[in-house]
């Protein structure tokens, strides 16, 4: 595991430690982990909704409703 020395703005430090105090995390390391985790999952479902707009906007019309539509949509 690569390490990395980071500074925080004095507020992100406050919470940061706040969130160890609490018990949420045991370390710093692994909250910022998360946060890492949790960023790149929703840069993956960005990417994947701007693959599939531009991938519709390439197909032309469509002649389904917005409610079927949105079905589709959800139930992806």
């Amino acid at each position: 595991m690569g390490r990395q020395s980071i500074s925080f703005t004095e507020p992100n430090d406050e919470w940061l430690k706040s969130q160890v105090e609490s018990k949420e995390y045991s370390s710093k390391s692994e909250l910022v982990n998360d946060l890492v985790r949790q960023a790149r999952k929703q840069q993956q479902e960005i990417d994947y909704i701007r693959m599939k707009l531009e991938k519709a906007e390439k197909s032309g019309f469509t002649s389904d409703s917005k409610a079927e539509i949105l079905r589709q949509a959800k139930s992806k």
